[in-house]
């Protein structure tokens, strides 16, 4: 309950905590803790803690929101009748 509490009152932070992020991009922290040592998110280490600039996902919700909505319109269109295709041989 804590770490629900403390990403809500810090939802506008711009530095999270590996257990934060992790919340937020929806992802385990072990998974969130690979893509930094891959390089494929950004972080610093402060000395005591990793922390990651929030700022960087942005365009990744943008993303995300964008393919569910063509996910959904691709399930809402019907699927074209056969097209009775005569072959000549």
């Amino acid at each position: 309950m804590d770490v629900i509490i403390k990403t809500v009152k810090g939802a506008n932070r711009m530095y999270k905590s590996i257990e934060e992020t992790a919340i937020d991009l929806g992802m385990p922290e072990d998974q969130v803790m690979r893509l930094i040592y891959e390089g494929r998110i950004r972080s610093v280490y402060d000395g005591q803690q990793i922390l990651i600039n929030s700022g960087q996902f942005s365009t990744y919700f943008k993303q995300l929101e964008r393919i569910k909505e063509e996910i959904e319109i691709w399930r809402a269109t019907p699927i074209p009748e056969d097209i009775d295709v005569k072959d000549e041989d």
